[in-house]
């Protein structure tokens, strides 16, 4: 059985939010509810929780004010929000866990369950990557967490070169000479890091537009990288990939 605590700033969303615990997580049990950071973080202290459902912005501060003042963190968090989209694409950089208000109670189910098997260890970094996309929505700053069975690596977007894939994987080649291997599709990553400068040239290559070197017209196409990778062109992609560098250079 968890302990669950959630903290929101307002009551009608604590009291729906502990209602829905109730119906659908019966895996958790909620041992108490704050309106605030300063009474967050004392209930936290007394109550010990396993899981925070945690808001944003509260009336004396934010969630990060919290979690700063309650580190290194023994507990889950899944973080309740009214943010943008742009705001929840940082989120989903930082691989953390949120919920739209109003909250979808089978969403929530889904969460609590993932808060439940999540590796305490790991969220310190989540959270850092989190602040920091959330303080450069819209820049080429961000950070992205990327998990593998070994090793998780926190990596600033502007550093991935290309990411190529492998069947089912993904292999991530970095500025710095590194080859990351993910047990995930490329299409993931075609969609995560859509709008922040990376192209899809060939069903198996996405790259960083940003580490183009040149682009090579014999054998149909390709473009060479700044690690010196050769990546093929699709036929298709051929006179985009032309208009878009044109473009680049002006």
């Amino acid at each position: 059985m968890f302990r669950v605590l959630v903290i929101d700033d307002e009551e009608h969303v604590r009291d729906t939010l502990v209602k829905l615990l109730a119906k659908h997580c019966p895996q958790v049990n909620v041992t108490g509810t704050a309106d605030g950071v300063k009474s967050g973080i004392k209930s936290i202290r007394e109550l010990n929780p396993d899981i925070v459902l945690l808001d944003i912005q509260m009336n004396d501060g934010t969630g990060f004010d919290l979690l700063a003042a309650c580190s290194p963190l023994d507990f889950k968090v899944i973080f309740i929000t009214a943010y943008d989209q742009f705001a929840l694409q940082a989120f989903r950089f930082s691989a953390v866990d949120y919920l739209l208000k109003p909250v979808n109670p089978e969403l929530l189910a889904e969460a609590v369950h993932r808060a439940g098997q999540m590796i305490q260890e790991h969220f310190n970094l989540q959270i850092q990557a989190l602040e920091e996309n959330l303080k450069s929505i819209r820049s080429q700053q961000k950070k992205i967490i990327i998990k593998t069975t070994e090793n998780i690596h926190l990596l600033d977007i502007k550093n991935i070169i290309s990411c190529e894939s492998d069947s089912s994987y993904t292999l991530i080649h970095t500025a710095d000479g590194d080859k990351i291997m993910v047990s995930k599709p490329l299409k993931e990553y075609d969609d995560l890091l859509a709008g922040c400068g990376f192209y899809r040239v060939h069903k198996s290559h996405l790259i960083n537009l940003l580490h183009i070197k040149r682009f090579e017209r014999q054998d149909g196409g390709s473009i060479v990288l700044t690690n010196d990778l050769k990546v093929p062109v699709a036929s298709r992609k051929r006179d985009e990939m032309i208009e878009l560098l044109e473009r680049m250079a002006d």
